[in-house]
């Protein structure tokens, strides 16, 4: 399995994180996403046939987009 952080300065709660959490969740393969509001980043779990740019797509298409 792979694990790459994101660096996303749209995070500025709890509830943003849940959002990025559900929405990567419906990607297939990603296993689990962790997000820290105050760190501004989102660490996601993920095998194939997920890849990192998927995930960055989603992040971007849910107004997110990582840095």
């Amino acid at each position: 399995m792979n694990r790459t952080t994101f660096s996303i300065p749209g995070i500025s709660c709890g509830h943003c994180v849940r959002t990025i959490e559900r929405e990567l969740a419906s990607l297939a393969g990603v296993r689990r996403t962790e997000g820290d509001p105050g760190g501004k980043t989102v660490t996601v779990v993920w095998e194939p046939p997920a890849d990192e740019e998927a995930i960055r797509a989603r992040l971007r298409e849910i107004g997110y987009p990582p840095a």
